[in-house]
């Protein structure tokens, strides 16, 4: 009877050891997830947004649909702006879907 009952706990022990193995594992999984995928994606919102909000008149642009242009002009009530992609043509974009130009910005280095 006594060695039934300690082979009961041995292998609740075992169990238990198991269990907490798992969850080590699963949050070893989310780190790794945490630090590849969900940050870095922040940290590239986060410098999108920054763009955003400091766009000026002249900046090389690239819209969302992926039209081209310079910044023509900035309306703040409305959080649009005014993009220049050929002479005498004028988009209005919404100002979440202007991106910087990195083309244009590697062609003149």
């Amino acid at each position: 009877m006594t060695n039934l009952f300690l082979a009961a706990q041995e292998a609740g022990q075992q169990a238990g050891n198991g269990m907490f193995m798992t969850l080590l594992m699963f949050g070893a999984i989310f780190a790794i997830m945490y630090f590849f995928m969900i940050r870095p994606q922040q940290k590239q919102r986060k410098e999108i947004q920054k763009f955003q909000n400091e766009l000026t008149e002249g900046t090389a642009v690239v819209t969302g649909g992926g039209i081209y242009g310079t910044v023509k002009s900035i309306d703040m009530a409305k959080n649009t702006v005014d993009v220049k992609i050929a002479r005498d043509v004028v988009i209005t974009v919404d100002k979440g879907f202007v991106y910087k130009d990195t083309a244009s910005t590697n062609l003149q280095k």
